[in-house]
């Protein structure tokens, strides 16, 4: 795959938004292009991938262990466990294809070791990881009386 290829897959997805072209190209060049068969396992519960996935075609599930209703990714563009990219920590949740799926896998290292070469990515970074947070806590305000503490 050519560098450009792969910096405009990285270009469309939102989370890469907060890097500029030129680091898009570095990590471009660090990404490796992924097929995965029908029924193949992108990323299981327990393990702790070692990065992310930019999905480019296909559809994937997305469910917890047990879960008997998963969620579906089929947008090219659409992220596969960005948090990879910063924390070595399980997933929790298995993503399975569920068609022939292709990805362009961004490794952890990779982009650590751009955070760390570039102060203003790692301050972009941590501002959208924040915007994220705060999306995902407004959405919950409305339920907020009908979730269980155990």
């Amino acid at each position: 795959m050519q560098i450009d290829d792969a910096a405009a897959i990285l270009a469309g997805a939102d989370f890469f938004e907060i890097c500029t072209e030129e680091e898009r190209r570095l990590l471009a060049f660090a990404s490796e292009r992924k097929r995965f068969a029908d029924g193949s396992v992108l990323v299981t519960g327990d393990d702790i991938p070692a990065g992310a996935h930019v999905l480019i075609s296909g559809h994937v599930s997305v469910a917890r262990d047990g879960e008997a209703k998963p969620y579906m990714l089929s947008q090219p563009g659409s992220m596969i466990s960005t948090m990879a990219l910063l924390t070595e920590r399980p997933r929790g949740v298995t993503v399975r294809a569920v068609s022939a799926v292709e990805t362009l896998f961004v490794p952890r290292n990779s982009f650590l070791k751009l955070l760390n070469e570039s102060p203003e990515l790692a301050a972009r970074a941590a501002e959208r990881i924040r915007a994220d947070l705060v999306g995902f806590v407004s959405a919950l305000s409305p339920i907020k009386g009908r979730i269980r503490k155990d």
